[in-house]
């Protein structure tokens, strides 16, 4: 008697096995997708374990590649180009420059302080042109000018340089970002009042924002009212939307 299958056959053997190979590829989708998503909405900002990846990354460049020896390349003045107006997070357009001031929330156990801009211009100033780098893949050389974080801390948070983290938001607080300590106090990290040999314009973030060099754009937040060290590491704009706290270069 012959085994052999019809052609109506074949196709029924081949269409199970097809719909089950598609069944056991859904179960396992569904259960990566479970994983992923372990944690989401219990406290989570991104699935835990993705944020989990985001954090090992961060453990590694931190352990093995971040120095404060390490400078980024800087460049002269004829190489600068037009940094585009990216992102406006924070930049109301009611804004009043009169009405400014920078509030300090140094480390605990130091009193607040409100500054204004000319506490600020009165430290040592600093030039520093280099490629200012987008997370979204563009770069573009720009001169800033400003006081070095580091002396700024030093004047108006001495007991805060030990603190491992500080926040900064703007004044509305609508966009904030969350540094660690030693990306913030690194040699070129600037509060800048200045880009490209003009005081900063609206769109840039008048009159102070932050310039690290070793960090992309994203964490060079604009237009600053707020900074605040502390023990705990702070909210940051972008990690709550999926990018990792470092950002790093």
């Amino acid at each position: 008697m012959s085994n052999k299958l019809t052609p109506e056959q074949e196709m029924s053997r081949r269409t199970r096995r097809g719909f089950l190979a598609l069944g056991a590829g859904a179960a396992v989708a569904a259960a990566g997708w479970e994983w992923l998503n372990a944690g989401y909405g219990r406290g989570g900002d991104i699935p835990a374990p993705l944020r989990a990846i985001l954090g090992f990354n961060e453990r590694v460049v931190r352990s093995t590649l971040y120095s404060n020896e390490h400078l980024v390349k800087t460049y002269p003045a004829s190489a600068i180009g037009k940094l585009k107006e990216n992102g406006d997070y924070g930049l109301s357009d009611d804004f009043d420059a009169d009405d400014w001031n920078l509030q300090v929330m140094p480390r605990t156990g130091a009193l607040p302080a409100t500054l204004t801009l000319d506490d600020i211009k009165a430290l040592p100033r600093h030039e520093l042109t280099f490629d200012f780098k987008c997370v979204e893949g563009w770069s573009v050389v720009t001169q800033f000018a400003g006081a070095r974080f580091s002396d700024f801390t030093a004047k108006f948070a001495p007991a805060s340089e030990k603190a491992p983290y500080v926040g900064m938001a703007t004044p509305d607080s609508q966009y904030y970002v969350g540094l660690d300590m030693p990306s913030a106090l690194h040699p070129q990290t600037l509060l800048a009042y200045q880009m490209n040999g003009e005081d900063l314009a609206d769109e840039h973030g008048a009159p102070l924002r932050l310039v690290v060099p070793v960090k992309y754009g994203i964490k060079n937040i604009k237009r600053i009212g707020r900074i605040a060290y502390g023990e705990t590491q702070p909210p940051d704009y972008w990690q709550q939307r999926g990018y990792d706290f470092y950002a790093g270069l």
